[in-house]
């Protein structure tokens, strides 16, 4: 007997509580009025380098802190704590991607009212990131030049889950013959509207634009309770 229904089943029942308990964070998250930003992508796309300079940069402004999902190592969070802002690894263990209680466990110890901006970044994974809704506000598909103008293409499920795009290391492009504008047309064919950001954390170019877009944001008023 096949199992494949089973698996189906298993797999729906598994999202839907997921989604119960990301709706509920969402919640969380709107009363204490902190804006959560979460980061998809694949390995080694840049994007804790990016999230690095995002917190260095933002926490002049706000009071920021991270979230960090990784299979094994706390590497990522030791390199985000240079930034000054609170910060939080996530270890999965064999589980390639955040999910909602993963999400709520970490931010339990926290008071959500001392922030006013969080950010999550995901376990690098173009795949299964993209079914689990983790409560944030606004997700960031990342892509690196090095890896190529049709990712968006062969991976259109995780552009379609995302609200905008950041190309990150553009001080490679020319190195790898990165043709940015076949790329945004790609994106575009996936996510007609998508707003797209080049960025370069290493020169700072493209990081204020990026930054002046996520400052765009009217704070939830807190609530009591």
């Amino acid at each position: 007997m096949s199992s494949g229904p089973r698996i189906v089943e298993v797999r729906e029942r598994v999202l839907k509580q997921n989604d119960l308990l990301a709706r509920e964070l969402r919640r969380e998250f709107r009363r204490a009025g902190v804006q959560v930003i979460s980061l998809v992508s694949s390995p080694g796309s840049g994007k804790t380098a990016l999230l690095e300079q995002l917190l260095t940069r933002l926490r002049r402004t706000y009071r920021v802190g991270a979230l960090v999902g990784d299979l094994a190592t706390d590497n990522d969070a030791a390199r985000l704590q240079s930034s000054g802002a609170p910060v939080k690894q996530i270890t999965t263990g064999t589980i390639c991607h955040l999910d909602a209680t993963m999400v709520s466990n970490a931010v339990s110890a926290w008071t959500l009212r001392d922030f006013d901006l969080l950010f999550i970044e995901n376990v690098g994974n173009l795949v299964c990131p993209s079914s689990y809704d983790l409560g944030e506000s606004l997700r960031i598909v990342v892509l690196s030049v090095t890896e190529g103008e049709d990712k968006p293409l062969k991976y259109p499920t995780i552009f379609n889950s995302a609200d905008i795009a950041v190309i990150t290391k553009m001080d490679l492009a020319g190195a790898v013959e990165f043709d940015f504008e076949s790329a945004h047309r790609n994106i575009q064919t996936v996510c007609p509207g998508m707003s797209v950001y080049p960025v370069s954390a290493k020169t700072g170019v493209g990081m204020e634009v990026l930054i002046q877009r996520l400052s765009q944001w009217e704070r939830p008023a807190q609530t009591a309770g």
